[in-house]
């Protein structure tokens, strides 16, 4: 009877004190990164037992955040750029930040037989207004900048323009048909090599720049275990699967 009383004490202990280990993770995620996101939260939940909590944005507007004092722990970028900002400025923490995924650009729309040759539509301009992501905001947004730039189209398409502040908006201006075209993330209408609606055309990549993703744990999290068990996590195995689910490169 002691025996079971004991097994019935240490089990009680060990529950607390997991309890007492898990934490909340703050984590600013680019809004083209918010299906894998999603996915991966309650994967590394499990695992873990610490919990994400997840927001949503431009890597722009999380910055401006950060630097006013925002309490989040880690920031997943859609740039390489903004992480090394973070480092220099002293918001991010030295020796964390690595690139967690490659992204990719497609020109895409809500209408399954609108998108097939993509340089041939946007030479044609049979098409009413063309979604973009502001390009001091959003990497893709600039990624489409350097496309249109690229194939010598951007003044022809720049008139028919309408922008989001974020690649998450921008998509939702495509699949509302406020746009009948748009310039968005892969991972924002593909997964396992399928367009998941709509049709699309990958944008060449030797039209634009790499969207090298960065992930970095900023200074609120330094301390926080639970951060660097996620950013370790996003390293991992689990991680790389449904990355690559989404149609990110390697990071």
């Amino acid at each position: 009877m002691k025996s079971s009383v004991k097994l019935a004490l240490a089990g009680v202990l060990v529950s607390l004190t997991g309890a007492a280990c898990a934490a909340d993770v703050l984590v600013a995620v680019a809004a083209n990164f918010t299906a894998p996101a999603k996915e991966l939260a309650p994967i590394f939940e499990k695992k873990t037992g610490h919990k994400l909590v997840l927001s949503f944005g431009s890597t722009g507007m999380f910055y401006g955040q950060i630097k006013n004092g925002a309490d989040f722990d880690v920031l997943l970028a859609a740039d390489d750029k903004t992480p090394k900002k973070a480092l220099d400025e002293g918001y991010g923490v030295k020796g964390t930040s690595f690139t967690y995924a490659e992204g990719k650009l497609v020109l895409w729309s809500s209408d399954a037989s609108k998108v097939t040759d993509g340089e041939a539509l946007l030479k044609s301009g049979s098409f009413n207004k063309c979604a973009v992501a502001n390009p001091k905001l959003a990497p893709y947004g600039l990624a489409a900048y350097e496309s249109l730039k690229a194939m010598g189209l951007f003044e022809k398409v720049q008139p028919k323009f309408v922008e989001g502040d974020n690649i998450g908006k921008t998509f939702n201006f495509v699949k509302t048909g406020n746009a009948d075209i748009g310039f968005v993330a892969l991972s924002q209408v593909s997964k396992n090599g399928k367009f998941t609606s709509g049709s699309g055309w990958m944008v060449p990549e030797k039209y634009y720049n790499p969207i090298r993703q960065d992930a970095v744990l900023l200074k609120n999290g330094k301390n926080a275990e639970a951060a660097r068990a996620f950013l370790e996590f996003l390293k991992g195995p689990e991680a790389s699967a449904v990355k690559k689910a989404y149609g990110y490169g390697a990071g």
